[in-house]
């Protein structure tokens, strides 16, 4: 069996070549009289928890070691460790090493030796930035697969609820999951997602899940509606378990993907289910008018300026006092930009400053714009309460959408008047009618197909029994 463990252990070091790279490490041992290596990757295994099985090894007398000659009877005799596994394939031996396992082979014995003590360096679980609530829980996913799992059992102590594995990427072989219940999950969103994530062909994946959400839900360029809901909370992704969706949890990712998802998906969040009934209806629907006011409000605007006539008597006050230097609607446009800019700028800042330094900024920008002539003071104003309001919609993707709608509107207003806005709301929503789910299902539901009850539930939070 000697040659067997060089072929081991030269497959081993002609892929993983320990000596090239420091941190890729090959311990060469004695265990009960048998040569022996262990690789693992610094950083990535339980110091502690090893110490403790190689203790434990060091104790093998070579008697006990007598007739042992496959990977399974030398891990159930002298591994005390919960996971361990045996393989004979090299590449998936080096995979697993990567991936934060140790190897051991052991001469005489056929196979490799896969313990999983695994660890990977995190930040503390804490209250995502984004997805705040006021009386929720206060804990959020990190980019540790093993951590956000546990999270979503924590939660979901169901013995129907499913976590199926999967390495995706030629290059990075990034760990995903995907989880569900099942019997109660979607299954056309489930085969759909097994098949897509089987048959994905990417080199490396490791940066961003837009690449993988590319792959799974392709869209078209034009059209800035998403197809997928993420969530960086446990409580509220574990619900959607509970109301039969499918979850894609991605290593590397603080963010899960939620299937299938429509439009109705984007007007709920987790402060709903916090709150009475009528309290959370009433946050619901103020939330879906913000987001529809601050879709059509500077559009709005810039057709009555356009059109002065069409200004009834009470609403004379939004009327100019004297012609703007610049176009109202490139006034609009330009700060539609602005705006874009300040944000990035901020996400820029260090933390102690970018409080003081957005508010500052924001300020003596518009103070000086208006005083300047630049820009009118109602111009503003009311993008202002556009980007502030734009806040009340927790999804960045879908906030963006808004922003996309609001620019075109614009355009189509200042170009073709009144006849332009009417025609963009409709081209709007016949582009959210066309638009499917996944599953294919009209992105539009349930408004179409209509469904009654769910339609009312858009907008009436009931009560969470039902």
């Amino acid at each position: 069996m000697q040659n067997r463990y060089d072929e081991l252990t030269s497959a081993l070091d002609l892929r993983l070549n320990p000596n090239a790279s420091f941190d890729i490490v090959k311990r060469e041992l004695i265990l009960g009289g048998r040569k022996s290596a262990l690789y693992f990757v610094d950083g990535f295994i339980k110091d502690e928890v090893f110490e403790r099985i190689m203790e434990f090894m060091f104790r093998i007398s070579p008697e006990q070691l007598k007739g042992v000659e496959t990977a399974d009877e030398f891990s159930q005799r002298f591994i005390p460790y919960v996971e361990v596994d045996t393989n004979s394939d090299a590449d998936a031996v080096c995979t697993a090493i990567l991936s934060g396992g140790a190897v051991l082979v052991v001469d005489s014995v056929a196979d490799y030796l896969v313990i999983d003590t695994r660890t990977y360096p995190m930040r503390s679980i804490s209250e995502p930035e984004k997805d705040k609530t006021m009386r929720g829980s206060k804990d959020g996913f990190v980019e540790t697969l093993i951590f956000n799992t546990a999270m979503v059992r924590r939660r979901v102590r169901d013995t129907s609820l499913r976590m199926e594995y999967y390495q995706i990427g030629e290059n990075s072989k990034v760990d995903v999951a995907i989880c569900f219940l099942d019997g109660k999950c979607d299954k056309k969103a489930l085969e759909i997602l097994r098949k897509r994530l089987k048959s994905v062909n990417l080199k490396g994946i490791s940066m961003t899940q837009q690449a993988l959400a590319e792959v799974i839900c392709p869209t078209f360029f034009l059209n800035p509606f998403p197809k997928i809901k993420y969530t960086e909370r446990p409580d509220y992704a574990s619900a959607c378990l509970l109301e039969g969706r499918v979850l894609l949890i991605m290593d590397n990712a603080p963010t899960v993907m939620i299937f299938p998802t429509s439009f109705a998906d984007f007007t709920k969040e987790a402060n709903d289910y916090y709150f009475p009934p009528l309290t959370a209806s009433y946050i619901r629907i103020t939330r879906q008018l913000i987001s529809v006011i601050t879709v059509i409000l500077t559009p709005l605007f810039l057709l009555l300026i356009n059109n002065p006539g069409y200004i009834p008597d009470w609403l004379s006050f939004i009327k100019l006092d004297q012609t703007p230097v610049i176009p109202i609607f490139i006034q609009l446009l330009i700060l539609e930009f602005v705006i874009d800019g300040l944000r990035i700028a901020s996400l820029n800042t260090p933390d102690n400053l970018s409080s003081s330094m957005s508010i500052i900024g924001g300020l003596l920008l518009s103070e000086f714009a208006i005083n300047a002539g630049w820009f009118e003071a109602e111009c503003i104003l009311y993008m202002a309460f556009v980007a502030i309001a734009g806040f009340s919609q927790p999804s960045f993707e879908m906030g963006y959408a808004q922003k996309f709608i609001r620019i075109f509107l614009l355009l189509v207003t200042e170009f073709f008047g009144i006849f332009g806005l009417i025609g963009g709301l409709v081209l709007t929503v016949l582009t959210m009618a066309l638009t499917k789910t996944l599953t294919g299902r009209n992105y539009f539901y349930p408004v179409i197909p209509f469904n009654l009850k769910d339609f009312i539930r858009l907008f009436i939070r009931p009560d969470i029994k039902e």
